[in-house]
């Protein structure tokens, strides 16, 4: 059995609602932290807690908007998401504060914890990763990989997997290619899939719904993506 409830908790005077999901039994688990694509916190992505729950973790998906809920329309998200891209410190606050009431649950193990995000979901991790938490896997599906802060990459503790289709329009072959010198120069454990003919949210089943050129769900490279954080979890939590 899994055991679901929403979370609500303050980050700067605004509310957030994210679901936590916590599998039957007693004893600690690994813990999983998941960030929603950019739109918002669907049922969807609040979903995903209930799958990570499944599989023996215990999950918390946070809301980096506000609300639990996603936003109203495109205009109101790409404002939302470039102002937060310009401010990597108000990026790590949020993950920071999703991490804490994941770790506030008592069956969470806190030496067993890894970062999940999609779309700027996975920039968030890796933002997370980049301000120094405390926490030994970050896997992001179809990332946002650019910072303004590349030198704080020297900070990252955990292992590193990023999962990109080839032909993501977001995440160009120079922004895969300044990823790769940043985490050399860091000497952070990185990995990065690239997946031939995928687009942009390739994870999301009703990612055409939004009607934005160069975003197509492709279910193939969300099973191999899968698989593909699933043996960095064995890696790691062994």
């Amino acid at each position: 059995m899994v055991t679901t409830r929403d979370v609500e908790y303050d980050v700067g005077g605004v509310t957030m609602i994210g679901r936590l999901a916590v599998p039957d039994g007693d004893g600690a688990r690994p813990a999983v932290l998941i960030a929603h694509e950019g739109p918002g916190l669907d049922d969807f992505q609040k979903e995903r807690a209930q799958h990570f729950t499944e599989l023996g973790y215990v999950a918390f998906a946070l809301d980096y908007h506000g609300g639990g809920k996603p936003l109203d329309d495109r205009d109101q998200m790409m404002s939302r998401l470039g102002e937060l891209s310009a401010d990597p410190e108000r990026i790590r606050v949020l993950g920071r504060a999703g991490l804490d009431v994941l770790l506030a649950e008592d069956r969470a193990d806190a030496s067993k914890v890894a970062a999940v995000g999609y779309c700027f979901g996975g920039t968030l991790v890796l933002e997370l990763a980049r301000g120094g938490a405390d926490v030994q896997a970050v896997v992001g599906f179809h990332p946002g990989l650019g910072t303004t802060r590349p030198q704080d990459a020297a900070n990252i503790k955990a292992k590193v997997l990023v999962c990109v289709g080839a032909d993501d329009p977001f995440i160009p072959g120079e922004q895969r290619l300044a990823f790769e010198d940043e985490m050399r120069a860091a000497g952070v454990d990185w990995r990065m899939n690239l997946y031939g003919g995928v687009e942009h949210s390739f994870t999301h089943p009703g990612a055409e719904r939004v009607d934005f050129p160069g975003v197509k769900y492709h279910q193939l490279t969300d099973k191999r993506s899968w698989r593909a954080m699933l043996d960095l979890f064995d890696e790691v939590f062994a």
